[in-house]
C-alpha cells in the first residue's frame, strides 16, 4: 500500500516512514501498489517489481509493510538480493491470516526468510504470535509514529471555517476512517443521537454508508484528500474511534498530537497510547459506554495539551530510528 494519483490516502502512513528514513539519510527504492481495486494478478506483478527493484538496487535490507502480499514479494526481493529481510505487520494482515485461505501457509514461508518482524501494538504482537507461533522470538513492537510537524495544535475556529463547519454549538465530534462494520459508525451515530448536543461529521467512505443516511444525525462528509486530514481534525473538540476491534489506531495519535481529546475502543491498541488524561476508551459493543464516552472525552480541554505530550512519545522520527536500528543490525551495521 501506498499514496498513488488515484488514491493519495492509500498507505498514508507507509509513505510517513520512508520519508523519515530518507530524512535520517537512508537512501530507499521501492515496488508498491497503489491504487485499490484491481485484478489478483496485481499481486503476481508486486512480487515481479520487487526483485526487480532488489536487483538493480542492490538493497542492504528489505522491509516488506503487511504479511502477505508484500512479505512474500519481500522474501523473494531478499532472495534475489541476498539481503536480509524485515517484515512489519500493520492489523488486517494479522486478521487474514486466519480469514483468508491459504495466507496463513504464504505468511509462514515469508517470516521463515525474515530477520526481523515488526508488530505496530503489543496487542498485534499477541495476535500474531497466536497464529504463527514460532515468530514470537523475532518480533519487536514499534508503531508507525506520527508527524508532529503536520499534526500540531491550532485554532479551532479558524479550522472550521476552512472545512465549513461552522453551523451548531456544542461539542464537535469526528469520525475518520472507513465507514463499515468494525469501525462501529452507526453504533457511534446512535450514541450521539443520546447525547442532545452537539454535532458529529464522518469523514471516509465505506459500505454503511447507505445505513448511516437512514439513520441520520451525523453530517456525511465523505472522503477528502490527506491534506485536509488535518484540517478536520483541527477542527474538531473529540476524534471518535470506538472500532470493534483496533489493531492500533492512527488517527486516534494524529489527533492528540494536534491537541485533540480521543474517544477510542479498548479493545485493540489505543490502550497502550490513550492516557486518561488525552481521551476516554470504551467498550465499543455498549452503546451506553460510547454515550459516556463522549460526554467524558468532551469534558477535557480544547486545546488538550496532554494528548500532545502523550502523542510526543511516538514521534514518527524516533519510531523510524528504531526500525533503521533493527534494520542496521541485520545488516550487519552496514548503512542503509
Amino acid at each position: 500500500m501506498y499514496p498513488g494519483p488515484s488514491d493519495p490516502d492509500l498507505g498514508a502512513f507507509v509513505a510517513q516512514i520512508e520519508r523519515e528514513l530518507e530524512h535520517q539519510g537512508h537512501v530507499t527504492a521501492r515496488a508498491v501498489i497503489d491504487a485499490r481495486g484491481g485484478p489478483p494478478t496485481k499481486h503476481l506483478r508486486l512480487g515481479l517489481d520487487a526483485v526487480r527493484r532488489a536487483r538493480s538496487f542492490r538493497p542492504d535490507v528489505v522491509f516488506a509493510h503487511f504479511l502477505f502480499p508484500a512479505g512474500a514479494a519481500g522474501a523473494l526481493a531478499s532472495l534475489a538480493a541476498r539481503a536480509p529481510l524485515v517484515v512489519m505487520a500493520h492489523g488486517r494482515d494479522v486478521r487474514n491470516l486466519s480469514a483468508v485461505p491459504g495466507v496463513r501457509a504464504a505468511t509462514r514461508l515469508a517470516l521463515r526468510r525474515a530477520g526481523a518482524v515488526i508488530a505496530n501494538s503489543a496487542f498485534l504482537r499477541e495476535e500474531l504470535v497466536r497464529q504463527i507461533p514460532e515468530a514470537a522470538a523475532r518480533i519487536e513492537v514499534i508503531d508507525s509514529g506520527v508527524d508532529l510537524e503536520r499534526f500540531r495544535g491550532r485554532d479551532a475556529e479558524e479550522a472550521r471555517a476552512e472545512v465549513g463547519w461552522e453551523d451548531g454549538a456544542g461539542p464537535r465530534y469526528l469520525f475518520v476512517g472507513t465507514l463499515d462494520e468494525r469501525k462501529n459508525v452507526v453504533r457511534l451515530v446512535r450514541a450521539f443521537e443520546r447525547l442532545g448536543g452537539g454535532s458529529l461529521a464522518l469523514v471516509g467512505e465505506g459500505p454503511a454508508r447507505s445505513e448511516l443516511e437512514s439513520v441520520g444525525g451525523a453530517r456525511l462528509v465523505g472522503r477528502v484528500s490527506p491534506e485536509r486530514v488535518s484540517d478536520w481534525i483541527a477542527a474538531c473538540d473529540v476524534l471518535c474511534l470506538p472500532s470493534l476491534v483496533e489493531p492500533f489506531g492512527q488517527v486516534l495519535l494524529e489527533a492528540m498530537a494536534s491537541e485533540r481529546s480521543v474517544l477510542a475502543t479498548r479493545v485493540g491498541g489505543p490502550p497502550e497510547f490513550v492516557p486518561p488524561e488525552a481521551g476516554a476508551l470504551v467498550d465499543p459493543e455498549s452503546e451506553e459506554a460510547i454515550v459516556e464516552g463522549l460526554r467524558t472525552a468532551a469534558a477535557l480541554p480544547t486545546p488538550n495539551p496532554a494528548a500532545r505530550r502523550a502523542a510526543a512519545e511516538h514521534d514518527v522520527a524516533r519510531q523510524a530510528g528504531r526500525m533503521a536500528a533493527t534494520m542496521a543490525r541485520l545488516a550487519g551495521g552496514a548503512a542503509s
